[in-house]
């Protein structure tokens, strides 16, 4: 079954060029032409993946982003035509998951499009940890994508819980926070890793008892981040 893909952009060519580019790699493509009208294809045709531009009328990309990743942990590209790093970052903050800046090559796009789908697979296959995960009083639920407390579900930024479970996944291993954003975010945004430490500031303010002193979310001076399980 082919997956669907909601193209997002106010530019009719701009939009009908990446319609048709995608429907040849064997996407099944529904577009939308302002920021409104992409939450109601988008609660329609509930897509595989979104290409967002971040310059739309009605409703901007970034608000856009920010309903989609309430609602969904669907992957979100973000197409844009700034070259503000600020852009980008709030973007990624609210949870897009990688972005293209304008002009890019279709060959480029398309990488970027395949390539998070295929995080996505591996996500869903990934073997030798189990699907519930006890970490300290909270449950790190793998498979329903979500922070559990005694049952209840803790309010946590998509991203964030990804970055979670990528560690989860992985314990003892420690991983710099340029290997963390390519692993988790999916994009080389090297000068940028401020982002991985919003990040695990929030994780820890769920997951710990003491966040200033961490069980389970441990920095590794002058390296970077690692998962352990208290002896």
């Amino acid at each position: 079954m082919a997956r669907t893909i909601l193209v997002v952009d106010d530019e009719p060519t701009q939009r009908e060029m990446l319609a048709e580019a995608l429907e040849a790699e064997g996407f099944t493509i529904v577009t939308a032409a302002d920021g409104r009208a992409a939450l109601l294809k988008f609660r329609e045709s509930k897509p595989d993946l979104v290409l967002l531009d971040l310059m739309l009328p009605e409703l901007s990309g970034i608000e856009v982003c920010r309903i989609i990743r309430a609602e969904s942990g669907v992957p979100i590209l973000m197409l844009t035509a700034k070259d503000s790093e600020l852009d980008k970052v709030v973007g990624l903050e609210l949870g897009a998951d990688d972005y293209v800046t304008k002009p890019f090559s279709l060959r480029e796009l398309i990488a970027r499009v395949r390539a998070q789908f295929r995080r996505t697979e591996q996500q869903a296959v990934a073997g030798g940890t189990p699907a519930l995960v006890d970490v300290g009083a909270v449950q790190v639920d793998l498979a329903g994508h979500r922070l559990l407390r005694n049952g209840v579900t803790v309010p946590l930024k998509p991203k964030a819980f990804e970055l979670l479970a990528f560690l989860v996944r992985n314990p003892g291993q420690v991983f710099t926070r340029d290997q963390l954003l390519e692993h988790v975010w999916g994009y080389d945004y090297a000068g940028e890793t401020r982002t991985v430490d919003v990040h695990v500031h929030w994780l820890r303010s769920r997951i710990e008892a003491d966040p200033a002193n961490p069980e389970f979310l441990h920095t590794v001076r002058g390296t970077g981040y690692v998962f352990r399980r208290p002896s």
